[in-house]
Order: C-alpha cells, then sequence, then structure tokens
C-alpha cells in the first residue's frame, strides 16, 4: 500500500515541524513578556498625561528592527510590518488601560 503525500509529508516535515513549533512558543512567551511591559508603560503614561503613539519612538524601534532582520536573513518589508502590527497594538493595549485608568 503507498503512502499518502499528506502521510509523507508528516513523516518527513515532523522534526522540523517540532522545531517551528518550540520557536513559536518561545516567539509567544516573548511576545507575553513584551505586552507585559506595555501594560507597565501604559500606567505611566496615563500618570504623566503622556501619549500612547509617540512617532520618535515608533521609527526607532521599526528601524532597529528592519536592520536586524537584515542580519538575520529576513526580509526587511515583512519586518516593518510585523512591528507596525505589533506596535499599533501596544497602542491599542495603552490606550485601553489608559481609558479604564482615567474612569477609576
Amino acid at each position: 500500500m503507498q503512502e499518502s503525500n499528506q502521510k509523507r509529508a508528516a513523516r518527513l516535515l515532523k522534526p522540523y515541524r517540532k522545531q517551528i513549533d518550540a520557536l513559536d512558543n518561545r516567539i509567544l512567551k516573548l511576545l507575553g513578556q513584551r505586552f507585559a511591559i506595555v501594560r507597565k508603560v501604559a500606567k505611566i503614561k496615563t500618570e504623566h498625561n503622556l501619549p500612547s503613539f509617540m512617532y520618535g519612538r515608533v521609527m526607532e524601534v521599526r528601524e532597529k528592527s528592519v536592520k536586524l532582520a537584515k542580519n538575520y536573513g529576513i526580509d526587511p518589508r515583512f519586518i516593518y510590518h510585523l512591528y507596525s502590527s505589533i506596535i499599533y497594538y501596544s497602542c491599542a493595549v495603552e490606550d485601553a488601560i489608559k481609558a479604564k485608568q482615567k474612569k477609576k
């Protein structure tokens, strides 16, 4: 009986998928740690009446990430968009926290 393409692919790719899954877990853990810090920053920004979106910092983070992407062989355009999403979501988290703290 011949092995199906799907079963053959699963067998051949299993060790790589395990590695990818482990890396995905690490990436998500790091993102969780990043957003824990974002929540702390939001409280400070609220206390000091600072905006969630700070253009200079956004540009700094994106530019640094794009440069690092090149070192790791990652398409800088992808990293630019990825970090834009992370930054905008971070700002949304900060805005929600700031709105909640101001209601207190």
